[in-house]
């Protein structure tokens, strides 16, 4: 019976340990995720500093991996960022740097286009208030209807459009990603 026991509790382990598929800071970040019904995979995750505080762990989850920022943006299915926060944050610093990586990747005819979204954006962060050390922040496309944003479990609205989500991607994944490092991690480097 012991033997028994102690061959499932190690059994219990293994498979725990195997859904798991990197740790960055702490964060355990989840091999497979499911988004909108299809299974996505951890392509890549890393930290998010400014200037010397690390602010978040970012994780990009795609259907299929890639090292090349064109194929995550050509790939018409459904993606996740999800944003592991590390330090308490206000509603204003989060859509602030979120809207600075849009700025530095778009042009403003661009942002112009966009700017029902970002309002949309704003509003959704301005809502939430804060982000405190340990929520989880998901910015999960779903084909055919937008951006799903949820905070700490809770759904707070999608954001229509593909173009919209290319644009949240590029803050990562652009030519002047928030943090060179993270983008660089996110893309399994």
């Amino acid at each position: 019976m012991k033997s028994v026991l102690t061959g499932m509790l190690i059994g219990a382990w293994l498979s725990l340990g195997s859904a798991f598929a990197a740790e960055v800071e702490g964060v355990k970040l989840a091999d497979k995720v499911q988004v909108g019904g299809t299974e996505l995979v951890l392509n890549g995750a890393g930290v998010r500093t400014r200037v010397f505080f690390k602010v978040y762990v970012g994780a990009l989850y795609v259907q299929k991996k890639t090292n090349a920022t064109e194929a995550v943006l050509a790939d018409a299915g459904p993606k996740r960022i999800a944003m592991h926060v590390l330090r308490d944050l206000t509603a204003e610093q989060l859509f602030s740097a979120l809207n600075d990586g849009l700025k530095n990747n778009h042009t403003p005819e661009q942002l112009a286009k966009l700017g029902p979204q970002l309002k949309q954006l704003e509003d959704v962060f301005n809502a939430v208030k804060a982000a405190k050390n340990g929520d989880v922040i998901l910015l999960d496309y779903l084909p055919g209807a937008g951006t799903r944003v949820t905070v700490r479990g809770d759904d707070k609205g999608t954001i229509p459009g593909e173009e919209f989500n290319r644009a949240l991607l590029r803050i990562w994944l652009g030519n002047q990603p928030a943090d060179a490092s993270l983008k660089k991690a996110m893309l399994g480097g």
